[in-house]
């Protein structure tokens, strides 16, 4: 009885200690610290040179035989494994917390994984030089649709013909200036005309939409910014609208009208700045912000352009080969 009384506590001691090193966790049934030789208490500087020594011992390839090669090799991946655990702080924070708590059980394979897939890289760089390329794309992607806009707009008769009277006044004054070998050769002067072309093009055309000038307020970055400055701006104007117009009922303005014309034709900022502005006038006269009136002209629309494209040669034979071999035709084979 005496005898079991000694033995039992030792039993304990052991069973918790084997519970404390979980089978595929760091070191597995092994302890780090002991696959090392050294104690919890070693420096980083004292686990280096243990690792060095203990690898330059049992290096693969200073061993003869299979059997001994292969022990070394064993023994040399448990060392580099001990080695990669303890060399770090936050991995040897998890593992002596895992010696010191072994009843969490799943915590550690929790704490264990987390680490191993968490990214090696910063989040934070990651998520800066994410939003940079996406910033560059975009202001790259606008002036190429802008330059493609305004190479249109040059070769468009109504708009070329009327900067070429802008351009061909300017262009003479200059060329009267110019004699004898001074005077440009036909090459020289269609170029120089195309770039009076352009330039007057683009001080005078307002292109809007998404052909539109590129703005540096519109880049990604930029707009992450001056976020707060939006989203107080955001808040402030549907407060106004609460109060101004549900709870006063005050009648709209020009802009609050534009506003709701705009929200019932489903158009962006961009897009409806590009109507023309007699169009949007009739809008007005029309009083669209009226829901009624709205539905009433969308049906009016959409009716006139049926007519329209029923009165096209093109849509009529599209119509009469859908009706002759289309989906809805019923033959006999069917």
């Amino acid at each position: 009885m005496l005898l079991w009384r000694w033995i039992f506590p030792f039993c304990c001691v052991l069973v918790a200690a084997e519970a404390r090193l979980l089978e595929g966790l760091y070191c597995g049934r092994e302890n780090c610290y002991d696959v090392l030789n050294i104690t919890r208490e070693a420096t980083k500087q004292e686990i280096s040179k243990s690792y060095r020594q203990l690898a330059k011992k049992y290096h693969p390839d200073l061993h003869r035989g299979e059997a001994a090669k292969k022990e070394a090799e064993e023994q040399f991946k448990a060392i580099a494994t001990a080695y990669e655990i303890l060399r770090d702080d936050g991995s040897r924070g998890d593992y002596d917390y895992m010696l010191d708590n072994p009843q969490e059980y799943y915590a550690h394979y929790y704490r264990y994984y987390r680490r191993r897939v968490a990214p090696k890289v910063d989040v934070r760089l990651v998520l800066f030089v994410t939003i940079s390329v996406i910033s560059l794309i975009q202001y790259f992607s606008w002036w190429q649709r802008y330059e493609s806009a305004i190479k249109y707009f040059m070769t468009v008769p109504k708009y070329r013909h009327k900067a070429l009277e802008i351009a061909q006044q300017q262009e003479t004054a200059r060329m009267s200036k110019k004699t004898g070998k001074q005077r440009l050769s036909k090459t020289e002067q269609k170029e120089e005309t195309d770039k009076l072309v352009r330039k007057i093009i683009e001080e005078n055309m307002d292109i809007q939409g998404a052909y539109a000038k590129p703005s540096i307020w519109d880049v990604l970055w930029v707009q992450l910014i001056i976020s707060p400055y939006t989203i107080t701006k955001w808040v402030a104007w549907n407060v106004r609208w609460f109060w101004k117009f549900i709870l006063l009922r005050q009648p709209y303005g020009e802009e609050e009208k534009y506003f709701i014309i705009r929200k019932y034709m489903k158009m962006g900022q961009h897009k409806f700045n590009a109507i023309e502005e007699s169009t949007k006038r009739e809008y007005l006269e029309l009083e669209l912000w009226k829901k009624e009136n709205f539905n009433q002209w969308k049906f009016e629309q959409e009716e006139a352009m049926k007519k329209e494209l029923a009165q096209k040669a093109s849509y009529r034979s599209i119509r009469r080969y859908m009706k002759s071999h289309g989906p809805g035709r019923i033959t006999f084979e069917d």
